[in-house]
């Protein structure tokens, strides 16, 4: 009987986990099969734009504005073009940056993303994670995890964009990474951080910080180059990227 229990159990196992690979299986075939109509879709856009899929993007969030930005590098060029403006679907919190775990905020910062980042297999579809807290947040004592960009539109510190939104945004992304870019910059802020704008929030709490990532902001807008971001006595640094 014990030996007719312990084969069973075996047999079970065995179909469980050829169910199990069967599956993933079928979810990577429907995946392959919705990046190819996505990408397919698209191509005709991006080259009618000057713009091809593999070059390196560049990301901007807008949180009062409810935008993300998707750009791409032109072609035989440093800088970069406005490729679409998303609408994001619903983020969580409030102006300002994220300060702890729990707190429900979406993250203001400057975050850069590799290939360890992306997730096809996200319980919100497609994501990718921000990599917060970066290198200067960590050293202001700023704690949290798993802050996505993703699918779905339900947020909690996170940035969803839709289902349909998100592909376009992750397998343009993706295919830069598979290009030969190590990684992709998502530059977020409060709001476009125009002179009228940060006149408006002058005395708001956050205004000093909201300075630092104006510096950020007026670089690209300037050069249409994202610059290299680093830190030093608290604030983030900027100079051009080589």
């Amino acid at each position: 009987m014990k030996i007719f229990l312990a084969c069973l159990v075996v047999v079970i196992c065995y179909f469980s986990t050829i169910a199990i690979f069967k599956g993933r299986d079928l979810y990577s075939k429907d995946l392959l099969m919705i990046r190819k109509q996505v990408l397919s879709k698209i191509k005709g856009e991006l080259e009618g734009n000057g713009l091809e899929i593999g070059s390196k993007v560049f990301i901007r969030i807008f949180k009062e504005e409810e935008i993300l930005e998707l750009w791409l590098q032109e072609k035989d060029k440093k800088t970069f073009k406005l490729f679409k403006s998303y609408p994001i679907c619903k983020y969580s919190g409030d102006l300002g940056p994220k300060l702890k775990e729990g707190d429900l905020q979406a993250p203001e910062g400057f975050y850069s993303v590799d290939k360890t980042r992306m997730n096809p297999s996200s319980k919100f579809h497609l994501s990718f994670n921000l990599g917060f807290p970066n290198s200067l947040e960590r050293d202001l004592g700023r704690t949290g995890s798993f802050l996505m960009i993703h699918g779905g539109c339900v947020s909690t510190g996170c940035f969803a964009m839709t289902n349909q939104l998100i592909e376009e945004i992750y397998f343009l992304a993706e295919d830069s990474l598979n290009s030969g870019n190590r990684f992709f910059n998502v530059h977020c802020f409060p709001f476009k951080m125009s002179e009228t704008k940060m006149a408006e929030f002058s005395n708001y709490k956050w205004s000093i910080f909201w300075e630092n990532l104006k510096q950020g902001y007026d670089w690209f807008e300037s050069k249409k180059i994202p610059p290299h971001v680093g830190h030093k006595n608290g604030i983030y640094t900027f100079k051009d990227d080589h």
